[in-house]
């Protein structure tokens, strides 16, 4: 799960983990620890982005956050993902990153559904 994942519920009126249940049925859900890092500074700040990052951190407790050798999130992503079945994001360029490195990107699709993404 990436930062925009875990901010879906809030920016996108997603029900993340439901629609997770709905795609794959049983699942473990991991967070580089980048992520959660991420979520804690966005949700020190103020407006509609800090209230859905604090929600996101939130939906982090239900992760295993893992460690990683990558500064930047999405760097770490890139790094971890060959390891895991999907990685859940709805940031553009990193979805174009994993895609491209052959990874399946589970991601929103129409007003609040997610989808799976084959590279």
């Amino acid at each position: 799960m990436d930062t925009s994942a875990l901010m879906m519920p809030v920016e996108s009126n997603v029900r993340v983990f439901d629609e997770l249940d709905r795609l794959l049925g049983q699942f473990e859900c991991v967070a580089p620890r980048s992520v959660i890092s991420e979520l804690d500074g966005l949700s020190q700040g103020g407006g509609a982005e800090a209230t859905a990052a604090s929600v996101g951190a939130d939906l982090a407790t239900r992760c295993r956050t893992i460690d990683h050798n990558e500064s930047y999130a999405d760097d770490a992503f890139v790094e971890l993902a060959p390891e895991f079945d999907f990685v859940v994001t709805n940031d553009g360029p990193l979805r174009r990153r994993l895609l491209d490195a052959g990874v399946p990107v589970i991601h929103i699709r129409g007003q609040n559904k997610l989808a799976i993404t084959q590279p």
